[in-house]
């Protein structure tokens, strides 16, 4: 099938037989994308060019230039990397400026059978965990 199967990510196995876990057509679609824009430019040993790059734009101001920037990012990863879909539409749906969350919603159409789906990206300005300061 044109829309892919394969590992499923994270990789995982199933209880019981241990058998590899694995994802098919928008599921394995959808955790491509989530490879791509997760993805640190030069993270692949043998395919140095390989991700997104979005990591460039940690603890930047969110403003309208930055949301520019993501969204030529995104499009520019997607068009090069996941030829399984034709991306119609890249938007920032939301933003949390406390947390440094930016949700992004793409829209896209699986270029072998014209059908319109659409996945939001959180994209987190911040690295951090859950660990509070006590007082």
């Amino acid at each position: 099938m044109f829309l892919g199967s394969g590992w499923s990510f994270p990789v995982s196995f199933s209880a019981g037989n241990y058998q590899l876990n694995l994802s098919a057509n928008e599921a394995n679609i959808n955790e491509s994308i989530n490879i791509i824009l997760n993805t640190r430019k030069g993270e692949r040993t043998l395919e140095s060019d390989f991700g997104s790059g979005l990591q460039q734009f940690m603890f930047r101001k969110i403003d309208n230039a930055l949301k520019g920037e993501i969204i030529e990012t995104i499009k520019y990863a997607l068009l090069r990397y996941e030829p399984r879909i034709l991306v119609q539409d890249v938007q920032i749906a939301s933003t949390d400026v406390l947390n440094g969350l930016i949700e992004v919603l793409i829209i896209y159409i699986y270029s072998q059978t014209n059908t319109r789906h659409n996945y939001v990206f959180p994209f987190h300005l911040k690295e951090g965990t859950n660990l509070a300061r006590k007082k």
